[in-house]
Protein backbone atom coordinates (compact mmCIF):
# COMPACT_ATOMS: atom_id res chain seq x y z
CA UNK A 1 0.00 0.00 0.00
CA UNK A 2 2.79 2.73 0.68
CA UNK A 3 5.01 1.83 -1.96
CA UNK A 4 7.09 5.05 -1.52
CA UNK A 5 8.58 6.64 1.14
CA UNK A 6 6.51 9.44 2.80
CA UNK A 7 8.04 13.20 2.53
CA UNK A 8 6.42 15.81 4.65
CA UNK A 9 6.19 17.60 2.02
CA UNK A 10 3.30 15.57 0.59
CA UNK A 11 5.57 14.76 -2.57
CA UNK A 12 4.53 10.91 -1.91
CA UNK A 13 0.85 11.56 -2.82
CA UNK A 14 1.55 13.19 -5.88
CA UNK A 15 0.86 11.62 -9.25
CA UNK A 16 2.49 13.18 -12.09
CA UNK A 17 5.10 11.54 -14.23
CA UNK A 18 7.16 14.74 -13.07
CA UNK A 19 8.20 15.52 -9.85
CA UNK A 20 5.87 18.57 -8.56
CA UNK A 21 5.27 19.47 -5.24
CA UNK A 22 1.45 19.06 -4.53
CA UNK A 23 0.14 22.38 -5.16
CA UNK A 24 1.65 21.94 -8.74
CA UNK A 25 0.17 18.61 -9.49
CA UNK A 26 -2.26 17.36 -11.83
CA UNK A 27 -3.54 14.78 -9.63
CA UNK A 28 -2.55 13.55 -5.71
CA UNK A 29 -3.55 10.16 -4.53
CA UNK A 30 -6.59 10.28 -2.08
CA UNK A 31 -6.56 6.93 -0.45
CA UNK A 32 -8.23 7.05 2.86
CA UNK A 33 -4.88 5.05 4.49
CA UNK A 34 -2.15 7.17 5.62
CA UNK A 35 1.66 7.36 5.75
CA UNK A 36 2.82 7.76 9.47
CA UNK A 37 3.37 11.30 9.50
CA UNK A 38 -0.41 12.32 8.17
CA UNK A 39 -3.34 13.09 9.70
CA UNK A 40 -6.82 12.12 7.82
CA UNK A 41 -9.43 15.10 8.54
CA UNK A 42 -13.58 14.01 8.34
CA UNK A 43 -14.71 17.06 6.08
CA UNK A 44 -17.27 19.09 7.62
CA UNK A 45 -17.16 22.16 5.82
CA UNK A 46 -14.86 23.66 2.38
CA UNK A 47 -14.87 27.30 2.63
CA UNK A 48 -13.61 28.24 -1.20
CA UNK A 49 -11.50 31.09 -1.58
CA UNK A 50 -12.98 34.23 -2.71
CA UNK A 51 -11.62 34.31 -6.33
CA UNK A 52 -12.20 31.13 -7.26
CA UNK A 53 -15.97 30.86 -5.97
CA UNK A 54 -16.17 34.63 -8.11
CA UNK A 55 -14.80 33.39 -11.26
CA UNK A 56 -17.42 30.42 -11.08
CA UNK A 57 -20.07 31.93 -10.47
CA UNK A 58 -19.68 34.82 -13.05
CA UNK A 59 -18.71 31.66 -15.71
CA UNK A 60 -21.79 29.60 -14.66
CA UNK A 61 -23.78 33.01 -14.65
CA UNK A 62 -25.24 32.40 -11.26
CA UNK A 63 -26.53 28.74 -11.88
CA UNK A 64 -25.95 27.12 -8.63
CA UNK A 65 -26.38 23.43 -9.24
CA UNK A 66 -23.75 23.94 -12.50
CA UNK A 67 -21.41 25.51 -10.02
CA UNK A 68 -21.46 22.06 -7.50
CA UNK A 69 -20.78 20.26 -10.27
CA UNK A 70 -17.63 22.43 -11.62
CA UNK A 71 -16.52 21.55 -8.01
CA UNK A 72 -17.36 17.93 -7.79
CA UNK A 73 -15.40 17.89 -11.48
CA UNK A 74 -12.49 19.14 -10.19
CA UNK A 75 -11.78 17.19 -7.29
CA UNK A 76 -13.09 13.71 -8.48
CA UNK A 77 -10.71 14.55 -11.70
CA UNK A 78 -7.49 16.51 -9.69
CA UNK A 79 -7.65 14.73 -6.21
CA UNK A 80 -7.77 18.07 -4.65
CA UNK A 81 -10.18 21.44 -4.80
CA UNK A 82 -7.78 23.61 -7.16
CA UNK A 83 -9.95 25.63 -9.78
CA UNK A 84 -7.92 26.07 -13.23
CA UNK A 85 -8.54 29.18 -14.15
CA UNK A 86 -7.46 31.13 -10.67
CA UNK A 87 -4.96 28.14 -9.37
CA UNK A 88 -6.58 28.72 -6.25
CA UNK A 89 -8.69 26.83 -3.74
CA UNK A 90 -9.56 27.59 -0.07
CA UNK A 91 -9.52 25.44 3.28
CA UNK A 92 -10.84 23.23 5.41
CA UNK A 93 -12.89 22.67 8.91
CA UNK A 94 -13.48 19.15 9.94
CA UNK A 95 -12.52 16.25 12.56
CA UNK A 96 -9.58 14.58 13.21
CA UNK A 97 -10.41 11.03 12.49
CA UNK A 98 -7.14 9.28 12.49
CA UNK A 99 -3.11 10.58 13.30
CA UNK A 100 0.06 9.14 11.85
CA UNK A 101 2.36 7.72 14.68
CA UNK A 102 5.31 10.33 13.23
CA UNK A 103 3.14 13.04 12.60
CA UNK A 104 4.37 16.66 13.98
CA UNK A 105 1.29 18.50 13.73
CA UNK A 106 0.37 18.17 17.37
CA UNK A 107 -3.26 17.02 16.72
CA UNK A 108 -5.41 14.37 18.66
CA UNK A 109 -8.49 12.13 16.86
CA UNK A 110 -11.69 14.33 17.97
CA UNK A 111 -9.93 17.29 17.00
CA UNK A 112 -12.17 19.76 15.51
CA UNK A 113 -10.14 21.85 13.30
CA UNK A 114 -9.27 24.59 10.54
CA UNK A 115 -6.28 23.35 7.76
CA UNK A 116 -4.37 26.65 7.47
CA UNK A 117 -3.06 25.02 3.84
CA UNK A 118 -4.81 25.68 0.79
CA UNK A 119 -7.32 23.22 -0.66
CA UNK A 120 -4.73 23.22 -4.36
CA UNK A 121 -2.63 21.03 -2.02
CA UNK A 122 -4.78 18.78 0.19
CA UNK A 123 -5.82 15.34 -0.78
CA UNK A 124 -9.72 15.56 -0.88
CA UNK A 125 -12.49 13.37 -1.65
CA UNK A 126 -16.32 13.92 -1.80
CA UNK A 127 -18.43 11.58 -0.48
CA UNK A 128 -22.05 12.95 -0.31
CA UNK A 129 -22.33 14.95 -3.69
CA UNK A 130 -22.19 18.52 -2.12
CA UNK A 131 -26.01 17.49 -1.54
CA UNK A 132 -26.66 20.35 0.89
CA UNK A 133 -24.65 23.11 -0.76
CA UNK A 134 -26.64 25.33 -2.92
CA UNK A 135 -23.51 26.35 -4.99
CA UNK A 136 -24.52 30.24 -4.22
CA UNK A 137 -22.40 30.87 -1.55
CA UNK A 138 -17.95 30.43 -0.85
CA UNK A 139 -18.95 28.12 2.40
CA UNK A 140 -19.57 24.54 1.54
CA UNK A 141 -21.17 21.75 3.85
CA UNK A 142 -19.38 18.76 2.67
CA UNK A 143 -19.13 14.70 3.97
CA UNK A 144 -16.04 13.43 3.13
CA UNK A 145 -11.61 13.66 4.18
CA UNK A 146 -8.68 14.75 3.44
CA UNK A 147 -5.03 14.34 4.13
CA UNK A 148 -2.08 16.64 5.77
CA UNK A 149 0.82 15.89 5.46
CA UNK A 150 3.73 16.86 8.00
CA UNK A 151 4.31 19.94 6.77
CA UNK A 152 0.68 20.67 7.00
CA UNK A 153 -0.74 23.40 9.13
CA UNK A 154 -4.20 23.09 11.35
CA UNK A 155 -5.81 25.05 14.33
CA UNK A 156 -8.30 23.86 16.59
CA UNK A 157 -10.97 25.94 16.81
CA UNK A 158 -11.93 28.26 19.18
CA UNK A 159 -15.09 27.35 21.58
CA UNK A 160 -16.34 30.58 21.92
CA UNK A 161 -16.79 31.68 17.78
CA UNK A 162 -19.41 29.53 15.39
CA UNK A 163 -17.48 27.01 13.22
CA UNK A 164 -18.75 28.67 10.64
CA UNK A 165 -16.80 32.23 11.49
CA UNK A 166 -13.83 30.94 12.46
CA UNK A 167 -13.32 29.33 9.31
CA UNK A 168 -13.75 32.94 7.40
CA UNK A 169 -11.68 34.48 9.25
CA UNK A 170 -9.30 31.91 8.96
CA UNK A 171 -9.77 31.92 5.24
CA UNK A 172 -7.86 34.84 5.62
CA UNK A 173 -5.87 35.69 8.47
CA UNK A 174 -2.62 35.99 6.50
CA UNK A 175 -3.53 39.21 5.38
CA UNK A 176 -3.62 41.05 8.58
CA UNK A 177 -0.49 39.67 10.06
CA UNK A 178 1.71 40.53 7.01
CA UNK A 179 -0.16 43.57 7.14
CA UNK A 180 0.66 44.34 11.04
CA UNK A 181 4.36 43.26 10.18
CA UNK A 182 4.61 45.87 7.32
CA UNK A 183 2.88 48.53 9.03
CA UNK A 184 5.07 48.69 12.08
CA UNK A 185 8.18 48.91 9.52
CA UNK A 186 7.52 52.30 9.17
CA UNK A 187 6.87 55.44 11.65
CA UNK A 188 3.14 56.22 12.10
CA UNK A 189 2.53 55.33 7.92
CA UNK A 190 -0.75 56.06 5.55
CA UNK A 191 -2.59 52.77 5.46
CA UNK A 192 -4.24 52.05 2.28
CA UNK A 193 -6.54 48.74 2.03
CA UNK A 194 -8.31 48.78 -1.02
CA UNK A 195 -11.34 46.28 -0.50
CA UNK A 196 -11.53 47.37 2.97
CA UNK A 197 -15.10 45.95 3.95
CA UNK A 198 -13.87 42.58 2.41
CA UNK A 199 -12.97 39.83 4.99
CA UNK A 200 -9.13 40.26 4.25
CA UNK A 201 -9.53 44.48 3.91
CA UNK A 202 -11.69 44.67 7.65
CA UNK A 203 -8.61 42.51 9.30
CA UNK A 204 -6.29 44.33 7.33
CA UNK A 205 -7.09 47.66 8.60
CA UNK A 206 -8.41 46.56 12.00
CA UNK A 207 -4.48 45.61 11.69
CA UNK A 208 -3.00 48.14 10.41
CA UNK A 209 -4.63 50.62 12.95
CA UNK A 210 -3.41 48.47 16.12
CA UNK A 211 0.38 48.30 14.68
CA UNK A 212 0.45 52.12 14.73
CA UNK A 213 -1.02 53.56 11.28
CA UNK A 214 -1.83 57.07 11.70
CA UNK A 215 -4.27 57.14 8.54
CA UNK A 216 -5.96 54.52 7.67
CA UNK A 217 -7.96 54.42 4.45
CA UNK A 218 -10.35 52.03 2.90
CA UNK A 219 -11.36 51.99 -0.60
CA UNK A 220 -14.20 50.45 -1.77
CA UNK A 221 -16.00 49.86 -4.95
CA UNK A 222 -19.08 51.33 -4.32
CA UNK A 223 -21.35 53.28 -1.75
CA UNK A 224 -23.05 50.66 -0.44
CA UNK A 225 -19.97 49.32 0.76
CA UNK A 226 -18.77 52.64 1.58
CA UNK A 227 -21.92 52.56 4.00
CA UNK A 228 -21.03 49.51 5.46
CA UNK A 229 -17.43 50.61 6.13
CA UNK A 230 -18.41 53.40 7.49
CA UNK A 231 -20.40 51.94 9.93
CA UNK A 232 -18.17 49.40 11.20
CA UNK A 233 -15.71 52.37 12.11
CA UNK A 234 -12.31 50.66 11.08
CA UNK A 235 -11.16 53.62 8.22
CA UNK A 236 -10.27 57.33 8.91
CA UNK A 237 -11.59 57.67 5.73
CA UNK A 238 -13.75 55.88 3.08
CA UNK A 239 -12.71 56.33 -0.93
CA UNK A 240 -15.11 55.22 -3.27
CA UNK A 241 -13.09 53.96 -6.66
CA UNK A 242 -12.80 51.28 -8.80
CA UNK A 243 -9.80 49.54 -8.35
CA UNK A 244 -8.96 48.57 -11.88
CA UNK A 245 -9.18 52.23 -12.91
CA UNK A 246 -5.48 53.36 -11.84
CA UNK A 247 -6.20 57.06 -11.98
CA UNK A 248 -9.21 57.18 -10.33
CA UNK A 249 -7.59 54.73 -7.73
CA UNK A 250 -4.78 57.18 -7.30
CA UNK A 251 -7.11 59.79 -7.04
CA UNK A 252 -9.33 59.00 -4.40
CA UNK A 253 -6.36 57.92 -2.39
CA UNK A 254 -4.83 61.45 -2.35
CA UNK A 255 -8.61 62.94 -1.69
CA UNK A 256 -8.50 60.26 1.53
CA UNK A 257 -5.02 61.54 2.92
CA UNK A 258 -2.83 59.65 0.72
CA UNK A 259 -0.65 58.62 -0.91
CA UNK A 260 -0.30 55.69 1.02
CA UNK A 261 3.32 54.33 2.95
CA UNK A 262 1.52 50.81 3.05
CA UNK A 263 -1.16 49.79 0.39
CA UNK A 264 -2.73 46.34 0.79
CA UNK A 265 -4.75 44.76 -1.97
CA UNK A 266 -7.68 42.70 -1.06
CA UNK A 267 -9.75 42.61 -3.78
CA UNK A 268 -10.60 39.57 -5.90
CA UNK A 269 -10.41 40.82 -9.56
CA UNK A 270 -7.69 41.44 -11.81
CA UNK A 271 -6.73 44.57 -13.36
CA UNK A 272 -5.50 46.52 -10.04
CA UNK A 273 -1.97 46.79 -9.98
CA UNK A 274 -1.18 49.71 -11.33
CA UNK A 275 -3.64 51.42 -9.08
CA UNK A 276 -2.42 50.64 -6.25
CA UNK A 277 1.15 51.41 -7.35
CA UNK A 278 0.52 55.08 -8.72
CA UNK A 279 -1.85 55.67 -5.44
CA UNK A 280 2.27 54.46 -3.01
CA UNK A 281 4.54 56.92 -2.11
CA UNK A 282 7.80 57.02 -3.03
CA UNK A 283 9.65 54.04 -0.84
CA UNK A 284 6.16 52.37 0.20
CA UNK A 285 5.35 49.06 0.18
CA UNK A 286 2.11 47.33 -2.02
CA UNK A 287 1.28 43.97 -0.38
CA UNK A 288 -0.70 42.03 -3.38
CA UNK A 289 -3.20 39.45 -1.56
CA UNK A 290 -5.64 39.13 -4.13
CA UNK A 291 -4.91 35.65 -6.09
CA UNK A 292 -6.44 37.49 -9.47
CA UNK A 293 -2.93 39.94 -9.41
CA UNK A 294 -0.84 39.16 -12.08
CA UNK A 295 2.50 39.47 -10.92
CA UNK A 296 4.57 40.54 -14.33
CA UNK A 297 1.96 43.52 -14.55
CA UNK A 298 3.07 44.51 -11.25
CA UNK A 299 6.53 44.32 -12.05
CA UNK A 300 6.53 45.80 -15.49
CA UNK A 301 4.11 48.56 -13.86
CA UNK A 302 5.99 49.62 -11.78
CA UNK A 303 9.30 50.22 -14.11
CA UNK A 304 7.58 51.42 -16.57
CA UNK A 305 5.79 54.00 -13.83
CA UNK A 306 9.44 54.86 -12.40
CA UNK A 307 8.07 53.71 -9.01
CA UNK A 308 10.01 53.28 -6.55
CA UNK A 309 8.26 51.04 -4.02
CA UNK A 310 8.34 48.05 -2.37
CA UNK A 311 6.33 44.83 -3.57
CA UNK A 312 5.28 42.15 -1.95
CA UNK A 313 3.47 39.09 -2.48
CA UNK A 314 0.85 38.52 0.26
CA UNK A 315 1.99 34.69 2.10
CA UNK A 316 -1.27 33.15 3.93
CA UNK A 317 1.15 31.76 6.35
CA UNK A 318 2.93 33.49 9.19
CA UNK A 319 3.82 32.45 12.52
CA UNK A 320 0.64 33.18 14.77
CA UNK A 321 -1.27 34.05 12.19
CA UNK A 322 -4.25 32.58 13.39
CA UNK A 323 -4.68 33.64 17.26
CA UNK A 324 -3.80 37.02 15.79
CA UNK A 325 -6.80 37.30 13.55
CA UNK A 326 -9.22 35.43 15.99
CA UNK A 327 -8.10 37.88 18.66
CA UNK A 328 -8.82 40.97 16.20
CA UNK A 329 -11.86 39.61 15.17
CA UNK A 330 -13.19 39.16 18.74
CA UNK A 331 -11.71 42.81 20.47
CA UNK A 332 -13.12 44.86 17.38
CA UNK A 333 -16.50 44.41 16.70
CA UNK A 334 -16.93 46.42 13.44
CA UNK A 335 -14.87 43.49 12.12
CA UNK A 336 -16.80 40.79 13.66
CA UNK A 337 -20.38 42.79 12.21
CA UNK A 338 -19.14 43.06 9.00
CA UNK A 339 -17.71 39.11 9.32
CA UNK A 340 -21.04 37.86 10.23
CA UNK A 341 -22.78 40.28 8.05
CA UNK A 342 -21.58 38.11 5.00
CA UNK A 343 -22.32 34.72 6.77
Amino acid sequence: MRDVPSDPTGLHRVLDDEVRLPQAADRLDTRRELWPDEVRIGVERLNLDAASFRQLERKHGGDGDAVRAEVLEIVGTRGKMQNPETGSGGMLVGTVEEVGPESPLGLAVGDRVATLVSLTLTPLVIEDGLERWDGLGEQVPCDGYAVLFGRSIAAVLPDDLPAELSLSVMDVCGAPALTARVVEGYPQPVVAVVGGAGKSGSLSLAAARRAGARRTIGVVPHQAEADLLADAGLADAVAVADARDPIALRDAVAAAGGPADVTVVCVDVPGCEGGAILATADRGTVVFFSMATSFSAAALGAEGLAADVTMLVGNGYASGHAAYALELLRETPGVRGLFEGRL
